[in-house]
């Protein structure tokens, strides 16, 4: 998913760190000091279109690799959240960076996570501009809730409880539904998914280029 450019990542003192407070952070995780970039699979590919699989071994040294690789690769495309399978691993696991609607900047990453929505009667539904990293170039409109929950496992297996509101929420309820198997895509109408596609047609190479040029600033 990627970042709103209203709210630039910014070194700022209201952060919360897998769901907890912390004084000040850096614009780019340590995560991603460590990593290395990976190619972000495009809608189409079919490891987008089926659930991914449940992560059973905790603490290994893969799984923190890959985690450091996701958030390096998350900032390279200016994103705000990024699923395994974006960069073609079939685990169910998504990292992010990402504000909420009150400025509060979000880091982390959780796997094997469910969603909690809120009661269908208690519910706001928010219809705002969406993108996805693997559709490169393409924007929709996209209803979502205002607020979210998600319930996983850190790295070494211990439990999350993340919860979002506005911008925030939304990021969850987007990166969990690629773990299930869905872009964005699947929440639009026929006519809106084809403009979505020619969107990306279109701008395709440019984001390519851009993401190129960025991993070349941070020395990648």
């Amino acid at each position: 998913m990627p970042v709103r450019h209203d709210q630039p990542r910014a070194v700022d003192r209201r952060v919360r760190v897998q769901g907890k407070p912390v004084d000040g952070y850096p614009a780019l995780s340590p995560e991603a000091e460590r990593g290395s970039v990976r190619r972000i699979t495009v809608v189409g590919e079919e490891i987008l279109s089926r659930p991914c699989q449940e992560v059973t071994e905790f603490g290994a040294a893969e799984l923190s690799t890959l985690i450091d690789d996701m958030f390096l690769t998350m900032y390279v495309a200016e994103g705000a959240g990024l699923a395994a399978n974006q960069v073609d691993v079939d685990l169910r696991l998504f990292v992010y960076d990402c504000p909420d609607d009150d400025g509060i900047r979000h880091i982390g990453h959780i796997i094997n996570p469910v969603l909690d929505l809120p009661a269908p009667g208690s519910r706001r539904l928010v219809d705002d501009s969406e993108g996805c990293l693997s559709v490169p170039g393409a924007t929709m409109t996209v209803p979502r809730t205002d607020r979210a929950v998600v319930r996983g496992l850190d790295k070494d297996g211990n439990p999350l409880v993340i919860e979002g509101t506005g911008y925030f929420a939304r990021c969850l309820q987007h990166e969990t539904d690629h773990l299930m198997g869905h872009t964005y895509l699947d929440r639009l109408s026929k006519r809106d998914r084809k403009d979505a596609l020619r969107q990306m047609e279109d701008r395709r190479e440019d984001v390519f280029a851009q993401r190129a040029a960025r991993a070349g600033g941070l020395g990648r």
